[in-house]
């Protein structure tokens, strides 16, 4: 969906993925890179571990839509939206209290919590990023897709196959909303790819459920030691070399216009294809 504020085209980016995979690291590069290009970002974390922003702030976690909510007291908007790396706005949806209620229902009311404060009006963002717990796509977790509020969709995955199979399930989503309105897919950031064997896994499933790759993004010790003094790579260590891919691909992808519906595997396709997989590791081509 394209959402103006004023005369402003504001790209609006859903970046998925299973717990774990690096979603979140992936987000807030991407938040980095882009504010670095002279465009105001918003980071809306999704996650109901809220620890997407983290990073763009010193390492320090903010106050979530929902938590300040169940406060009681009158909510400001600077309760909610808080200045992160480079001018970067950070906001963190929430979850419910532990063993209450929907986890991705803190996504429902952020989104509109921001519409009904006119809160996009208020700061006139250039591009939204969302970071959005992929394990499952239903309920709040799913509204990006279903209501199209995102303009393009990405799915970060590994090789590995839990995240194959979660990158599998957001494709049946765009592809079960799609004919309403629903939001479409723009690419695979393929994270932790550091070996031929990984890449050629990824690259194969793209293939098989015609989709795309947006980028391969090796796991590396600059994110690790970055995010340990609370910082993205692009902030702490912005001149190595995975800083640079950060850079790529956020250019890549606020460039892209390409959107579409990719075709995922069925249940006896998926185990199918991933048991292929499992007979080709034990291959000389592919020995440890």
């Amino acid at each position: 969906m394209v959402l103006k504020v004023g005369n402003k085209v504001v790209k609006q980016i859903a970046i998925y993925g299973k717990g774990g995979i690096g979603k979140s690291t992936t987000s807030s590069n991407i938040s980095a890179a882009l504010s670095e290009e002279g465009l105001k970002v918003m980071q809306i974390g999704c996650d109901p571990k809220s620890d997407s922003t983290n990073t763009l702030r010193g390492g320090k976690f903010i106050p979530t839509v929902l938590d300040t909510l169940r406060s009681g007291k009158r909510v400001a908007t600077e309760d909610i939206v808080h200045e992160g790396f480079n001018g970067i706005l950070c906001v963190e949806a929430g979850g419910p209290e532990p063993g209450v209620g929907c986890a991705g229902r803190g996504i429902i009311t952020a989104i509109e919590l921001l519409k009904q404060r006119n809160i996009l009006e208020e700061y006139e963002p250039d591009v939204i990023v969302y970071d959005i717990l992929g394990d499952v796509v239903c309920g709040g977790f799913a509204m990006p897709i279903r209501e199209g509020i995102a303009e393009q969709v990405y799915t970060v995955s590994s090789s590995d196959f839990m995240a194959i199979y979660a990158a599998n399930n957001l494709f049946k989503g765009i592809m079960k909303y799609s004919t309403n309105g629903g939001a479409l897919f723009s690419g695979i950031i393929a994270n932790s790819i550091n070996r031929t064997l990984h890449r050629d896994i990824v690259t194969d499933f793209a293939e098989k459920t015609k989709a795309t790759i947006a980028e391969f993004v090796p796991r590396s010790l600059d994110v690790t030691r970055s995010e340990l003094h609370g910082k993205t790579v692009v902030e702490a260590d912005p001149k190595s070399e995975q800083a640079s891919i950060y850079r790529s691909l956020a250019r890549r992808i606020y460039e892209n216009r390409h959107a579409y519906v990719p075709s995922p595997l069925n249940v006896d396709g998926l185990k199918n294809w991933a048991t292929t997989w499992g007979d080709k590791l034990l291959e000389p081509e592919y020995a440890i």
